[in-house]
């Protein structure tokens, strides 16, 4: 999509929406998998898969999520100025970013599962469940942070309805797994949780199919997966303090999560339930924030500077 020419409100909106429906369909994944537990197999299971097993999955994503923006923002720039050479190398930086940091909170996930539902007070009969859950969920954390990379990668240089193409795929797919493992094959909650994995991994592979086929600028060469050192410096300067400031709602979250912990099961289940509503209005924010981003670095990488201050303006009256 062309966003450094054209009526700025029209291409805000044309790259605005594929954005929200593709996180409306990315909060399913967590939601389904809730009701489904909560319909099939019992409270407790709900309050596994809604309450801190949630929290902390958000906690962790959210940062890698601010952190990547940091790569977002390079390649918007150095595709709007047709820079080949470091649009390339911020590519490949980024997907080796997605890898080593995938492996890095995979490792750090499955170690510290009993201490994290230790600290937030999880209910004695959830703990089980709770563990089980975080520990096949943060198996599958690499092809997570790969889905989630390389559909920033497509935003960055303006295709916003592929990413939304996959999420509906991927989507459609865990509903249809999250039924045949909990209803017919009687899993519990490692059977939402595998499916969830399954179904990130299926985005993924989709993701870096579509990348590595492609004969565009920022078409990806397994050769060339690695750090360039003075982007991955830049990526890290502007994305760390983006992931930190996603953090801290996630905290905030986490530290009320905590006190509802006391209250037993069942307000927990209640909890989880009424998170899945407040977070469609976090989506809407977030996903004027993506197109903003995009659109100010593509502008910017252009030289219009212009028109990336009349964007800012008509972002913020859209978004009220």
């Amino acid at each position: 999509m062309e966003i450094t020419k054209g009526p700025i409100w029209k291409a805000l909106l044309l790259f605005f929406f594929p954005i929200l429906a593709g996180t409306l369909f990315q909060q399913l994944y967590n939601t389904v998998d809730a009701f489904v537990v909560g319909q099939y197999v019992g409270t407790a299971a709900l309050a596994a898969v809604g309450g801190t097993t949630a929290v902390y999955i958000n906690l962790l994503l959210g940062f890698f999520l601010g952190l990547s923006s940091g790569a977002g923002v390079l390649i918007s720039q150095f595709y709007g100025a047709n820079n080949k050479a470091s649009l390339s190398q911020s590519v490949h930086t980024a997907i080796a970013l997605s890898l080593v940091g995938g492996l890095i909170i995979t490792l750090l996930g499955i170690a510290c599962t009993n201490i994290m539902l230790i600290l937030t007070h999880t209910p004695e009969d959830v703990v089980p469940l709770s563990r089980l859950y975080l520990t096949i969920i943060f198996s599958g954390t690499i092809p997570t942070f790969i889905y989630n990379m390389g559909s920033g990668i497509l935003r960055a240089v303006g295709n916003s309805r592929t990413p939304l193409h996959i999420i509906i795929v991927g989507c459609v797919t865990n509903i249809a797994l999250d039924l045949l493992f909990v209803r017919v094959l009687g899993m519990g909650v490692e059977g939402v949780a595998f499916a969830t994995v399954i179904c990130q991994l299926m985005s993924a592979v989709i993701v870096m199919f579509i990348l590595l086929r492609t004969h565009e600028v920022y078409g990806v060469k397994i050769k060339d997966i690695h750090f360039s050192g003075h982007i991955l410096r830049e990526m890290l300067r502007i994305g760390f303090p983006a992931g930190i400031q996603s953090s801290l709602y996630t905290i905030s979250n986490l530290i009320i999560q905590t006190k509802f912990n006391l209250f037993g099961t069942k307000t927990v289940a209640a909890w989880a339930a009424y998170g899945k509503i407040d977070a469609i209005f976090w989506m809407t924010v977030n996903a004027f924030g993506i197109a903003i981003t995009t659109f100010a670095g593509q502008n910017a990488g252009a030289g219009q500077l212009s028109r990336i201050k009349k964007g800012m303006w008509q972002t913020l009256f859209m978004a009220t």
